[in-house]
Order: structure tokens, then C-alpha cells, then sequence
């Protein structure tokens, strides 16, 4: 056999484990985020099985969401202990088993605890798989990432809508034990598919001072998560009584809902690869000015030409997200992609969960026009958090050549 021939096989046999990557990290990611979404479903069904009140509807949602971002990080912990296979697939595993156990429960204590062992293996999957595309790809993550992120949207319509199918045939118990066999397939497909070594990887001198020289860039990335995340929820939580005040029925604002989150599904996937294309800033900087734009223009149209807009709003709001993801290997402290990404979806989803209620109480005291000006205005403030953090970039970009691992 010669060089070129061997050569041929190893990057044929990469090409083949960064598909296999991808793509299994593309079918976690999109049970997990439909798991996620599913409980807007089922809060309507159990507060007609057990009699809750908003109230404790709210605590509920707030219950699964709280434990999976507070798990973020020590879920990264126990990916560099046991394996990001292991650990994702006991995840996928764990939050399987949190459905079964809702199929079961008899009231608000027993769906409280069936929802912090979903939020327990929900908390896996975000940091492990992401690291995994980011180190299979490398300095080509930036398209693959947005992909990965596509397939969370795609979960998020396909298992809610296919579970409110499945709730015309069997009942809310049968739906989620069927749900939740859909997980332990999946759980079995991590274990077989998924790379195996995913502990952190042992960097060389440069690297390391490349690592430690982007580390004043993260913390900006974070924030502009975070506020990203914030203006996401605030928008879609005051979107519905908008459109209601502009006439819009119930069915009205069920498919304008529904353009927003097309437009964010594409978002998600197109902006990976034009951050990739065109610059993290340029991307980011598009986006976000659109966003604020575009929520403007939703105060002042009239109701048809916002519908037609919203894809677009979807769109830019998403967006943002994938150019994000695939900007935190470039920044992680130290190099450390998994804890870079634990960190970093702590902090968005828990934007995502505290969000609503901050602009809520602004949209009390301001009204709904007033809260969602706001939204625009926190849109707006990220574009000079985005232009201070381009230099960090550029001296990553600068200082970027291959690395050998160390001995």
C-alpha cells in the first residue's frame, strides 16, 4: 500500500466519524429539545387530569427548566469522568425514565419529581454533543454546529407535534411510555454511535497560550448569549397579546407562532454557515440590528404584513444562536470546549427561563407595546458587545496555526 493510498483511507475513515458525530448528535439533540418542548403540550392535559392551577403549571415548567440549566456544568464534570458517550447516553436513558415516570403519576408531586429526572438527563446532551461536533470538525465546526442546532428545531415541531397525533389515539399515559421507548432507541444509538473519546485533549505550549490569550473573549460571548436568549423569550412571550390587540384569533396567533419558529429553524441552520462564510461580527451584527428592526416593525404594521414578516423575524431572532455555538470552541478558558459549552448554555437557558418573567414585570408597569420596545433596545445593545469582542477573534484568527498535541 502507498502513502497516498493510506493517507486516502485515514481521511476517508475521518470524513465517515465526523458524519457518524454529527449525525447522532443531531438525533440527541433533536429528542431532547422535543422532550423539552413536549411539556408545553402536556401543561394543558394535566391541568385538566389533576385540577393544577396556573400557578402550579408555571412551577412546573419552571421545575424542568431550572434543573436542566442548573446541571449544565456538572453534567460537562461527568462527561470528563466517565466519557461524553457514557454520560450521554445514561442521560438520554434518565430522561426517558422521567416520562415513564410522569405515565404514572397520580398528581402534582409525582409529575414534580418525573420532572427533575428528565431535567437531570435533559442537562447532558447540550454540552456533550455540542464539544463532540466542535472536535470532530475542528476549525471547520462552524456549519456543522449550525446544522446540529437545526436538528433541536427540528425535535421541538416534530415530537410535540407527532405526540398531539398520538393523543387522538391513546391516552397522555400511553403517549409518554411511547415517547419514552422512542428516548431508550435513542439511548442505544448514542451508545453505539457516538465517539467514545471525548476527554478533554492534551494541548501543546502554543495552544494553550492561544487558549489562555482568548479567554478575555468568553465572558463577552456569554453576554451576548444571554441577552440574545433574553430578547428570544421576551419577544415570543408578548408576540401573542400583540397580535390578539391587533384582532388576530386564536388560530391567528397559533400559525403565527408557527412562521416564527420556521423562520427560526432556518435561521439556525443558514447562520452557522454564514457566520462560518462571512465573520462571526458581520453575521451577528446583521442579525441583531434585523432583530431590533424587525420588532419595531411589528409595533407599528397592521396585522397581515406582520404576519408575512414574522418568518423573517424568526428568522433573525434564531439566527444569532448558531453563530454563537460555533464561536465558543474559539473562546473556551484553557481550551476546555466541554465546560465552555456547559457554561455556556447555563447561561442562555437560564436567560431563556428568568427572561419572561423580568419583561413580564415591565410589561406590567409599562404595557406590552412598552415591554416589547424593550426587547428591541436589549437587541440593540448587543451590537457594541459584538464589535468589542471582533479584536478577541481577530488575535484567535492571528494566532491560529496547526498544534501537535503533546506527548
Amino acid at each position: 500500500m502507498t502513502a497516498l493510498d493510506a493517507n486516502g483511507r485515514k481521511a476517508a475513515a475521518r470524513t465517515v466519524a465526523r458524519g457518524r458525530t454529527l449525525w447522532t448528535a443531531c438525533a440527541a439533540h433533536a429528542l431532547h429539545d422535543g422532550y423539552t418542548d413536549l411539556i408545553y403540550l402536556l401543561l394543558p392535559v394535566w391541568q385538566a387530569e389533576f385540577g393544577l392551577g396556573y400557578g402550579a403549571l408555571a412551577f412546573l415548567r419552571g421545575l424542568a427548566a431550572a434543573t436542566m440549566a442548573g446541571l449544565q456544568v456538572p453534567a460537562g464534570r461527568a462527561a470528563e469522568r466517565l466519557g461524553g458517550r457514557t454520560t450521554l447516553a445514561l442521560g438520554t436513558v434518565l430522561a426517558a425514565i422521567g416520562y415513564l415516570l410522569a405515565g404514572y403519576s397520580a398528581g402534582l408531586a409525582g409529575l414534580c419529581v418525573a420532572l427533575v429526572v428528565t431535567g437531570c438527563g435533559l442537562s447532558t446532551q447540550h454540552p456533550i454533543a455540542s464539544a463532540a461536533v466542535s472536535r470532530a470538525y475542528q476549525d471547520d465546526a462552524r456549519g456543522p454546529l449550525g446544522t446540529y442546532n437545526f436538528a433541536g428545531d427540528v425535535g421541538k415541531a416534530a415530537i410535540p407535534g407527532g405526540a398531539s397525533l398520538l393523543l387522538v389515539m391513546m391516552s397522555w399515559h400511553q403517549m409518554v411510555w411511547f415517547l419514552a421507548a422512542l428516548g431508550a432507541v435513542v439511548a442505544v444509538a448514542v451508545a453505539v454511535f457516538f465517539p467514545a473519546n471525548l476527554r478533554p485533549v492534551s494541548l501543546g505550549k502554543k495552544a494553550e497560550g492561544r487558549a489562555s490569550g482568548a479567554h478575555g473573549g468568553f465572558p463577552l460571548l456569554l453576554a451576548i448569549g444571554i441577552l440574545d436568549s433574553s430578547v428570544r423569550m421576551g419577544f415570543l412571550t408578548f408576540l401573542p397579546f400583540l397580535l390578539k390587540e391587533q384582532g388576530a384569533s386564536l388560530s391567528t396567533i397559533g400559525s403565527a407562532l408557527a412562521l416564527v419558529f420556521i423562520g427560526g429553524a432556518a435561521g439556525k441552520f443558514a447562520c452557522g454557515w454564514l457566520g462560518a462564510r462571512f465573520g462571526v461580527l458581520a453575521t451577528v451584527l446583521v442579525t441583531e440590528a434585523g432583530t431590533a428592526a424587525a420588532i419595531l416593525s411589528v409595533l407599528v404594521l397592521p396585522l397581515v404584513p406582520v404576519l408575512a414578516l414574522l418568518p423573517v423575524v424568526g428568522l433573525m431572532l434564531n439566527g444569532t444562536s448558531s453563530v454563537l455555538y460555533g464561536t465558543v470552541p474559539e473562546l473556551a478558558p484553557s481550551g476546555r470546549t466541554d465546560r465552555a459549552f456547559a457554561i455556556f448554555y447555563t447561561g442562555t437557558i437560564g436567560a431563556g427561563a428568568i427572561a419572561p418573567i423580568l419583561f413580564g414585570i415591565l410589561g406590567d408597569a409599562v404595557g406590552s407595546h412598552g415591554a416589547m420596545m424593550a426587547t428591541a433596545i436589549t437587541a440593540a445593545a448587543i451590537l457594541p458587545l459584538a464589535i468589542a469582542l471582533s479584536p478577541r477573534l481577530a488575535a484567535k484568527a492571528s494566532a491560529h496555526a496547526p498544534v501537535t498535541p503533546a506527548d
